[in-house]
């Protein structure tokens, strides 16, 4: 029984940290599209983006190994998040972003430091959770549109949202205990 609890709390928080497909297979990326503002040839391109990005960096052994990076992709904005030890590296990983087909703008929030550690990542995926678990509670906002990205300690908010459902997630995001600072990414909408 014990068992069944933990295997339950870890894909909860797996599905809030957006990798309900690696979970549960196509049915959960159905319903993530059927629900989403974007058009459903967007959305596969926002994931095409993201795992282009990811065989790139691990195709380079020594910049995957030197390196911890996180990139979302939401309506072809992506955000590059997480650290590499030098300069160098970090436009290495933004220049293969950038150059990713159909990629319409590269948000660079790339640390100069070494790789986080396994406890500070998750931490972060703590935090993405909470804000999320709020998020999807609030009576007067949709938070299935909110996507929310953590990287020590920064909360990073991307989504198509009118003004007033972003300032009201921006909000929630602000108040949740672990949270240093919230970054806005959203694209408006009417």
């Amino acid at each position: 029984m014990k068992n069944l609890y933990t295997n339950l709390l870890l894909v909860s928080l797996l599905l809030l940290n957006g990798c309900a497909a690696v979970v549960v297979g196509g049915a959960a990326t159905g319903a993530n599209v059927a629900h989403d503002r974007r058009t459903t040839g967007t959305f596969i391109e926002d994931e095409a983006i993201e795992l282009k990005a990811l065989k790139a960096f691990l195709d380079d052994k020594e910049f995957s190994k030197q390196t911890h990076l996180n990139v979302t992709s939401f309506n072809t904005v992506v955000l590059v998040s997480g650290e590499a030890p030098t300069e160098e590296l970090r436009q290495q990983a933004i220049e293969i972003v950038r150059n990713i087909d159909k990629v319409s703008h590269v948000h660079d929030e790339i640390t100069i430091a070494g790789p986080s550690s396994l406890m500070s990542r998750s931490g972060d995926t703590v935090i993405t959770t909470k804000v999320k678990t709020k998020l999807i509670a609030e009576k007067n906002l949709d938070g299935t549109h909110v996507k929310v990205v953590t990287e020590n300690g920064v909360v990073y908010l991307m989504g198509l949202l009118n003004r007033e459902d972003a300032d009201r997630a921006t909000e929630i995001a602000r108040q949740t205990g672990g949270v240093q600072k919230v970054v806005k990414l959203f694209q408006y909408s009417q």
